[in-house]
């Protein structure tokens, strides 16, 4: 029987400014990449996902990125490394004390938005995350795209990887993501979504935007919190895995 993780971007509302709906979607993920304070999220709103999370036995996730609130990390930022590794280590520290604070713990580190992009190809940049994860807890997994720089490095680093894919995000043919703002960046259609990630586990493909058909391998499926609609896209793909007899379940072990 085929086992997948189900992730989510949670914790990116800010002040009395809602985006999402954290409380929903931990209903029917199994991991969340919860923001860490710079490009989403005030403590109390990341304290409250991290307290729900814990109840719902959902596994969190750092979600670091540039330090950019107004352009909700999207934009890339040409950072010292050694900001980088700072900025990355203060992210997972804060996130790890709001955990504790909840009864639970950060579990793994994935980057967001344009530091995840970046990372993809950026060698600087890719280091600066491995060297901050390796230096605050070794043990920590990392997420993030097949084939991609960080992933390379953060394994020639001793660290445990992890690869996923998007489902709500269209391809390019090299495996990269499409630019948000052109045509078929993001998808929107429940259904639509649901059997691309069926196709995406069964037989390990996805259709690109230029029609081309992509092998890829993942062991987690990410969802954007933050997309309309998302819940019910969410929704959909958990009862589609679930009808063909995939168990979804987080790729770490929650100590029981």
């Amino acid at each position: 029987m085929t086992t997948i993780d189900l992730n989510a971007d949670l914790g990116e509302s800010f002040g009395r400014w809602t985006l999402g709906d954290d409380e929903a979607m931990l209903d029917v993920v199994t991991s969340a990449n919860v923001a860490c304070g710079f490009h989403a999220g005030d403590p109390r709103g990341l304290l409250r996902v991290c307290e729900l999370a814990a109840r719902r036995s959902v596994v969190i996730g750092a979600q670091v990125g540039y330090r950019d609130l107004a352009g909700f990390g999207r934009r890339f930022i040409d950072l010292d490394p050694a900001d980088l590794v700072a900025d990355v280590v203060y992210q997972i520290g804060a996130l790890q004390g709001l955990c504790a604070a909840a009864g639970t713990a950060v579990r793994y580190v994935k980057p967001h938005g344009a530091l995840y992009n970046a990372v993809v190809h950026h060698r600087a940049q890719a280091a600066a995350v491995v060297e901050a994860v390796r230096r605050v807890d070794a043990s920590l997994p990392v997420l993030g795209l097949p084939g991609s720089l960080l992933l390379d490095l953060a394994q020639d680093a001793g660290l445990a990887t992890v690869t996923e894919a998007f489902v709500d995000r269209g391809y390019l043919a090299d495996g990269t993501l499409v630019p948000r703002g052109r045509d078929g960046a993001v998808l929107h259609d429940p259904a639509a979504v649901a059997a691309r990630a069926m196709r995406m586990v069964v037989t390990g493909e996805v259709e690109t935007v230029d029609a081309v058909l992509l092998r890829i391998h993942a062991a987690s499926l990410c969802v954007h919190g933050d997309s309309p609609g998302a819940v019910s896209m969410a929704t959909a793909v958990r009862a589609r895995l679930e009808a063909a007899g995939i168990t979804l379940a987080p790729f770490v072990a929650v100590p029981g």
